[in-house]
């Protein structure tokens, strides 16, 4: 397509001459049989449009940013206390280019990425972005990979266990298992991680792979589904030039040879990078598109206008001083000991100068580059949307459930069984045993402390554990549910499977050590019933725990919460308290330790027991203070009551993450 004819200069200096040639960049024509795009990967191309960007979002007086709504084009509001980061930002990629996003930082280039990628901002988003001419959908979702900056993998997950998960839940069912591992693998090799396979992730507190290898990774788990549209926020954060380089070599290979659109955001990349990009948007530091097009025409351009280098060197280089304002021939504040305001003045007449240029040379000819741009030229089809709208997921339910709860008993055995939480448990019941130590029958007072016992201990320590999961797994829940990698309803039953095993192991040998110990009921029927009732409140507590972490999505918060609610729970749980008043009384029917109590005081005695309430004189074990305040009738309703606050408790958290991906 013939480059854009740039309107007359005017006089200006800078502007070019009349006949000045200006590259925006135009997509290129596809030939009949284009051999860029193999049959295997050009099912489904994707031409990414985004037209006049604009991104702003609320300020206090302080100038920090304010909260928001997350959602696309909504929020934000308006009025004096709004700031622009994005500024009407315009640009197309075809299937077969990479497109590189340079800016200082600050200049809104992760922004616009996320934008691009569909996720969700805490601000007001105008402007259009199209894929294939149609809005972001569920089925573009799960065609797109999206790297974001900071690495988010589980720790205790080798890089083979973690690529593996992710081919399980994301390649198609169209392969096999053996397939997919394979794949697995082959981008294992093809990035260099095959000597760490075997090695776990890590993260603050576990020793892992390095954070070069811990990028590869994330880049890899997204090269793993082949997406249709890939997006990456600074791919090369943290490596060497040799590493950096085979990530973008990779990068290329996946867009000119199978097809598909990359877009990048980049900090300081290399010459040797930067010639690999088939286009580049450079950003102002106040979020102004500066340039747009070709990436070996940037320097001829801006050659053009009156910014040419008279040295040799990196073309990003240039580009970013350009950006922040310094012209290849201006002085240094530093260097000249200019006044800071006088080169701030400077700068900001640069960028004003840069901006203005890019409205005459490219924003024209790019908006009439955008209407000439067809999908269709590239392979994509009506039909090939219909079908990419019925093919909702890559895997079934139960496929899901299984790898998930695979994934969650090998990623949290370390947490469940580690030694620490192992030896807290078992020191807590060697010293409750022998503390109670052969409690004789007689001393009811002693048993009825116990049982109490039992019922605090196991109905606080499992919801204390609990209000730390769903705000550690956030980060990871919000990147794979964005990704359209698994339906919620899997994960979350996944997730109370897995826990089951590792949740309900430990009371079990806590119960088996304290109770003969404490010298309570030795008939079998009795102990299994008491392990059950206690099992049946760890259930429950964790329940509690896990609603109040979603909830809430803070641990500080919910561990306050959970500090206030056992607090209560304690009170109110008919040991301590006997005589409550009326006015208040039902709080300890809001207690699943109070049911607890109870159920366990069923187990050990019934209404015909008696006890030496003095010296040779029996009273019924119902008259006995802390049996009495609780009673021992009604034993199945307790139980339903609790089943009730089990379900339920899961419920809330179940929507509480619902509410969580609907932001």
């Amino acid at each position: 397509m013939p480059p854009h004819e740039p309107e007359s200069g005017g006089g200006h200096p800078n502007e070019p001459a009349d006949n000045t040639a200006v590259d925006v960049g135009a997509c290129p024509t596809p030939r009949p049989n284009p051999r860029r795009l193999p049959q295997a990967t050009a099912v489904f191309p994707v031409v990414l449009k985004f037209e006049e960007v604009v991104y702003k979002v609320k300020v206090s007086h302080r100038g920090s940013k304010g909260p928001g709504p997350c959602c696309w084009g909504r929020g934000g509001g308006g009025g004096p206390a709004e700031k622009t980061i994005l500024k009407g930002i315009t640009g197309v990629v075809c299937p077969g280019e990479m497109l590189a996003m340079l800016g200082p930082s600050g200049s809104g280039k992760t922004t616009l990425l996320t934008a691009l990628g569909g996720r969700c901002l805490a601000g007001k988003l105008s402007g259009k972005i199209t894929y294939n001419g149609l809005p972001f959908s569920g089925p573009m979702k799960r065609r797109t990979g999206f790297v974001a900056q900071d690495d988010v993998l589980y720790p205790h997950l080798t890089v083979a266990e973690t690529l593996v998960f992710t081919a399980l839940l994301r390649l198609p069912r169209s392969l096999d298992r053996a397939e997919k591992v394979l794949q697995a693998h082959q981008v294992m090799a093809e990035l260099g991680l095959t000597r760490v396979a075997h090695t776990m992730i890590g993260g603050r507190l576990v020793r892992g792979v390095s954070g070069g290898e811990r990028r590869r990774v994330s880049i890899g788990l997204e090269m793993l589904i082949n997406p249709s549209l890939l997006l990456l926020d600074e791919p090369t954060s943290g490596l060497d030039s040799t590493t950096a380089a085979r990530i973008v070599t990779t990068l290329k290979r996946l867009a000119t040879e199978r097809g598909r659109t990359v877009v990048t955001t980049i900090h300081q990349p290399s010459s040797r990078l930067y010639h690999m990009f088939d286009k580049v948007v450079v950003l102002s530091a106040e979020g102004s598109p500066i340039y747009y097009g070709r990436a070996h025409a940037a320097l001829d351009y801006f050659a053009s206008i009156g910014f040419s280098s008279p040295l040799t060197l990196n073309p990003a280089d240039l580009l970013l001083d350009l950006a922040n304002g310094i012209t290849p021939d201006s002085p240094r504040a530093a260097e000249h000991g200019e006044a800071p305001g006088s080169t701030e003045r400077e700068q900001q007449a640069v960028r004003e100068e840069l901006v203005s240029a890019y409205d005459r040379n490219i924003a024209t000819g790019l908006k009439a580059e955008l209407c000439s741009v067809d999908p269709t030229n590239y392979g994509y089809t009506r039909d090939a949307a219909i079908a990419a709208k019925r093919d909702q997921w890559c895997t079934s339910w139960w496929e899901q459930f299984q790898v998930l709860l695979r994934r969650g008993l090998k990623e949290r055995r370390y947490e469940a069984f580690n030694k620490l939480r192992i030896f807290q448990v078992l020191s807590v019941a060697t010293l409750g045993g022998l503390l109670w130590w052969k409690t004789p029958p007689s001393h009811i007072q002693d048993k009825t402390a116990l049982l109490f016992f039992f019922s605090v201990f196991w109905g606080f320590y499992p919801l204390y554990n609990a209000v730390f999961t769903f705000p550690q797994e956030r980060p990871m829940l919000i990147k794979e549910r964005s990704s359209g990698m698994y339906r919620l309803s899997s994960y979350f039953l996944a997730h109370t499977a897995g826990d089951l095993p590792m949740e309900l192991a430990l009371p079990t040998a806590f119960v088996l050590i304290i109770y003969w110990m404490g010298g309570l009921d030795p008939r079998p029927t009795a102990f299994i019933l008491s392990l059950l009732v206690v099992l049946f409140s760890v259930l429950v507590s964790q329940s509690l725990g896990l609603a109040m972490g979603a909830l809430l999505m803070d641990v500080k918060q919910a561990t306050t919460l959970a500090s206030v609610t056992t607090l209560v729970f304690l009170i109110a749980g008919g040991y301590y308290v006997q005589h409550i008043p009326p006015f208040i009384v039902w709080l300890k029917y809001l207690s699943y330790s109070f049911y607890c109590y109870k159920l366990l005081l069923g187990v050990q005695f019934s209404e015909t027991d008696y006890y030496e309430c003095s010296p040779g004189v029996m009273c019924p074990v119902v008259e006995f203070p802390a049996i009495k305040s609780v009673g021992l009738s009604n034993m199945w309703m307790d139980v339903c009551i609790m089943a009730l606050m089990l379900v339920g408790y899961r419920l809330v958290a179940y929507l509480a993450l619902h509410h969580l991906q609907s932001w």
